[in-house]
């Protein structure tokens, strides 16, 4: 059963540190957009009551709100959604009630940014090497942050299917002598070592450590951030290196989510890592080693790789969720 779209509409993007809020206006037009520290807050309901009382929310018509969709960085499978990197615990349905809402969808965060993807502008993304999207195919998402987010959208005549996926704890699996030194260093540590053990911000730590203990210096610890501005400087050559091979590790996994979709309408880079790099990975082996793929080399070229811009791209995913669903 289908509904009308009834404006204004709530979006949320709740991770584990802060809980971001916006109204759709009218259609694409995101307003009153609100970030509040999830640590502040004993509750979602109490944050999202702090958005209905905050003077942009109320400008922009909050109290009209009737229907809502939540991005939320955990995976969502029942009415009960326990976050994994918050203490947040919540019933679906008694938000929904609570609220007097007519509609509530609550997705995974990666899926709202997959959703996104079809209606991002030139100027919310921009192109890393070559390629060209074909239309009416999936398109493929792969995301480096706290953690390693992964999507897919597949097409369905007017309308896209998002994936839910957990792609980021694939096994990893090194193409270089680098890279076995690497995952030597990290099985040592763990049981099994995914993909996102390494690309991911604690990832760059423990690339770095890896690459550390391989020398004669041995390791030396220091946060995410300082090895993030010691490799852009080029103040520390381990650091520069580390980036380096963050850069081609994505740049596989790209590439294996590319192959395993059929990808033709693109692979797109989300996550707060890779846009900190900047002009650093755009001259990065990302791009070669997406395209290093043997015997299927020639199919790799044709597929672009875009890297997200947007500040709130997730905004414009759940919109597109909730007005799909109205159609």
């Amino acid at each position: 059963m289908t509904t009308s779209v009834i404006y204004p509409q709530l979006l949320a993007d709740i991770g584990g540190t802060n809980a971001r809020f916006a109204l759709e206006t009218s259609s694409g037009m995101v307003e009153a957009i609100v970030i509040f520290a999830c640590v502040e807050y004993p509750t979602l309901a109490d944050a999202v009551r702090a958005y209905f009382a905050h003077p942009l929310a109320i400008a922009a018509g909050v109290a009209k709100v009737q229907q809502a969709g939540i991005a939320i960085a955990n995976p969502v499978h029942s009415d009960i959604v326990q976050m994994t990197n918050h203490h947040w615990s919540f019933s679906i349905t008694a938000l929904q009630h609570e609220f007097a809402l007519t509609t509530l969808h609550v997705i995974n965060d990666f899926r709202a940014l997959a959703m996104a993807l079809p209606f991002l502008s030139p100027q919310q993304k921009y192109q890393v090497g070559g390629g060209v999207a074909t239309n009416n195919t999936a398109i493929g998402l792969v995301g480096a942050g706290t953690g390693l987010g992964v999507s897919g959208l597949i097409p369905s005549g007017e309308r896209w299917i998002a994936l839910d996926s957990e792609g980021g704890h694939v096994s990893f699996s090194p193409a270089n002598a680098r890279e076995i030194i690497i995952l030597q260093f990290a099985m040592k540590k763990f049981g099994h070592v995914s993909a996102e053990r390494f690309m991911s911000g604690a990832g760059l730590q423990l690339i770095y450590q890896a690459l550390s203990a391989s020398t004669q210096d041995g390791i030396n610890n220091i946060d995410t951030p300082e090895i993030l501005r010691r490799g852009l400087t080029g103040e520390c050559s381990i650091c520069r290196e580390v980036l380096e091979c963050f850069c081609e590790l994505l740049g596989s996994m790209a590439s294996n989510l590319a192959v395993t979709l059929g990808a033709g309408g693109g692979i797109y880079i989300g996550g707060g890592i890779v846009p900190r790099l900047g002009q650093f990975f755009n001259d990065s082996g990302f791009r070669a080693r997406f395209e290093h793929k043997g015997r299927l080399s020639h199919l790799l070229k044709q597929i672009p790789t875009f890297v997200i811009t947007e500040p709130y791209p997730a905004f414009i995913g759940i919109a597109a969720l909730l007005n799909q669903s109205a159609s």
